[in-house]
């Protein structure tokens, strides 16, 4: 399993859904779907969404962290 980072390349908004595809081997159009398919319901499936992509280091900071 890749490691879990927003990725530079493929992301729509923040990078979430496809640091999720690439970390359990999917498309990040089927993370896409699922993560729109689950906000129908009930839950704070945005504030998750939110709280991931404020926590999930991006690409190159994971780099430069993993060089020091």
């Amino acid at each position: 399993m890749a490691a879990l980072v927003r990725p530079r390349d493929g992301r729509m908004l923040g990078g979430v859904c496809a640091a999720l595809a690439r970390r359990f081997g999917t498309s990040a159009l089927t993370m896409r779907v699922i993560f729109l398919a689950s906000c129908l319901l009930p839950g704070p499936q945005v504030l998750l969404y939110a709280a991931l992509w404020l926590l999930l280091p991006g690409e190159s900071r994971a780099a430069k962290a993993a060089a020091w």
